[in-house]
């Protein structure tokens, strides 16, 4: 056995290039694993966590910003736009149902003259009319409410001049002649070419239903009272005639069914009762 001492260590042989790039690639490629971990038990998916989907987005915003081409531009809460004129002087003006949607009732006018026109006044300020075509020499009188017209409803106006009913629509802001089928004026007849004694508005399925209503006798004493729907377009601008139903036989003179198919009414309102009546000349 030697005596010498055991010699001292020398240097570490230095790492190659190739070892320091191998423990930063394995440092690198651990730490993208737990950031990948970290982000996946945060969001789940994680396209979805970070970028809401078009869909909930377009209902988020519709409900904060309502799309204003969905609001109504002619009748409905707004009622009708205001006009310069209003209801002439001198008319007989008369309270009357909500004409165009906005909860106030409106006012209905008649005057009188040569040139006598029929007219409404929103409550909103709007004022629309028409002149009575009628050489009855009778004074006029209307009633106005609202009726099933087409798959809706809509306002119409009765002016009796005595001869005659004329119908008018009062939807969409305007007074406009409701017209047959032929393109004339719509009217009903008052006993004056017996074809008709009279107007009324039954209801049907929770709606007004505008009817002609013809009450005739042979001796005045017992009296047939039939009834004709008038079927209304959208609107009320355009009517034809319905079937035709009887709705009494043997009714007295004063029985309440003759005495309505004697007059001019529609619902609960009656001409020269509940609407204007034109001014005496």
């Amino acid at each position: 056995m030697s005596d010498s001492p055991t010699p001292a260590p020398g240097p570490a042989p230095a790492r190659s290039p190739w070892t320091w790039r191998v423990i930063v690639l394995a440092v690198v490629v651990v730490v993208a694993v737990v950031v990948w971990l970290v982000v996946r038990d945060d969001g789940g998916d994680g396209a979805t966590a970070a970028s809401p989907s078009p869909t909930a987005t377009a209902t988020e915003d519709a409900s904060a910003s309502p799309d204003p081409s969905a609001s109504p531009t002619t009748t409905g809460a707004a009622g009708c736009a205001e006009t310069d004129d209003g209801t002439p002087e001198g008319a007989d003006t008369h309270e009357v149902v909500d004409v165009d949607g906005d909860g106030e009732a409106d006012t209905a006018w008649l005057t009188g003259g040569a040139e006598r026109r029929f007219g409404i006044t929103t409550a909103s300020g709007a004022t629309f009319s028409a002149a009575i075509d009628s050489a009855s020499p009778q004074r006029a009188s209307a009633v106005v409410n609202v009726v099933a017209a087409g798959d809706d409803t809509a306002p119409i106006a009765l002016v009796d001049t005595g001869r005659e009913v004329l119908l008018f629509s009062a939807a969409d802001c305007d007074l406009a002649s409701t017209q047959n089928l032929a393109g004339a004026p719509y009217t009903f007849d008052k006993g004056f070419t017996g074809q008709g004694t009279g107007v009324g508005c039954t209801e049907v399925d929770g709606a007004l239903r505008l009817a002609g209503l013809n009450a005739t006798s042979a001796d005045g004493s017992s009296f047939t009272v039939t009834r004709t729907f008038v079927d209304l377009d959208d609107g009320a601008l355009a009517g034809s005639n319905g079937d035709e139903a009887t709705v009494a036989t043997g009714a007295g003179p004063d029985d309440p069914v003759v005495v309505t198919a004697q007059e001019t009414s529609c619902g609960e309102m009656v001409v020269g009762e509940d609407g204007p009546v034109e001014p005496e000349s």
